[in-house]
């Protein structure tokens, strides 16, 4: 598993997410929403919907996923491998989240802010159309803090824990939440599930980029004690039980503040103040944010591939 897991990651850095390349997560929104419908249009818009809805996508992914490779497993056991390293590249973003927020630091650069407040909305799900540039840079900075757990940590995690299928079950969960874990009229009730089993999934990994965050800001040259404080003293100020913990060590590790008034579907919605405003927020802090990121993620495999030894080592004895 660990050659796995640093190839897949290694696959990453090198491809990304092309746009042509055929990619589990589309077909999982797909599913996810002619499920939704069905289930919605027979049962109405409840919570067991919803939980109905978790578990046959979730669960559906998960099974698929090692079905699949319990046949190629049968046919060569490399093809297994080969198809592991494939699959479990899927679930990792950290290339993607590079560009598409180096994307909005660009724009910035060249003082577009039209351009790049549609190159934002590409990473969050705030109202981004009338966005000045300093919540243009803090929309994409928060971006970054909070895909470093769910687009690379997490999965990294529950493939070390149980390979792509596992991965690829968290995936499907973090799709889920994006897609009707809203806290609107319509999806209050049969989203409630996937909102909840996106907080437990990222739970233990947020926990984790909270003590590696310091580490990765040692390495690119931040604050790192700063980080630690800062991450320790604002994180749980978030509604999120996850989010928060990683935007405030980012916040820490920057010397900026975080958070302030996001607007969804034209209603404000007022966050907690992350970290303390010891400079103003600049378009420099998004690439800052995208080296921690990596900074973080690489600790956090080789945190990974170093326990999956030990305990390869431990069977063996």
């Amino acid at each position: 598993m660990t050659t796995v897991l640093v190839a897949a990651f290694c696959l990453d850095l090198l491809l990304g997410d092309p746009r042509w390349l055929p990619h589990p997560v589309r077909a999982m929104g797909w599913a996810a929403g002619v499920l939704e419908r069905i289930l919605t249009r027979r049962g109405g818009r409840s919570r067991w919907a919803g939980i109905l809805l978790v578990g046959m996508v979730v669960g559906g992914t998960g099974v698929a996923t090692r079905a699949l490779l319990a046949r190629c497993g049968r046919v060569h056991p490399r093809l297994r491998t080969l198809l592991d390293v494939a699959l479990l590249y899927t679930a990792l973003s950290a290339r993607d989240l590079e560009v598409e927020s180096m994307a909005v630091a660009r724009a910035l650069a060249r003082g577009d802010l039209p351009a790049a407040r549609r190159a934002v909305a590409m990473i969050v799900g705030r109202d981004t159309a009338d966005l000045e540039e300093r919540e243009v840079i803090r929309a994409a900075v928060e971006a970054v803090a909070e895909s470093t757990v769910d687009g690379v940590l997490s999965p990294l995690v529950y493939a070390a824990a149980g390979g792509a299928p596992a991965a690829l079950a968290f995936k499907a969960a973090s799709t889920l939440d994006s897609l009707v874990g809203h806290q609107d009229d319509r999806y209050r009730e049969v989203g409630w599930a996937a909102a909840r089993l996106d907080d437990l999934l990222n739970f233990l990994p947020a926990r984790l980029a909270r003590l590696l965050f310091p580490a990765g800001a040692l390495l690119c040259g931040l604050d790192a004690a700063r980080c630690w404080r800062i991450a320790w003293r604002d994180g749980a100020r978030s509604p999120s039980p996850n989010a928060g913990l990683s935007e405030a060590a980012v916040a820490g590790a920057l010397g900026v503040r975080l958070g302030g008034v996001n607007t969804y579907g034209g209603e404000p919605e007022v966050r907690p103040f992350l970290g303390d405003a010891l400079r103003p927020l600049e378009p420099a802090d998004i690439g800052r944010a995208v080296r921690l990121m990596y900074a973080t993620s690489l600790l956090g495999l080789g945190l990974l591939v170093a326990v999956l030894a030990v305990a390869g080592g431990g069977r063996r004895r």
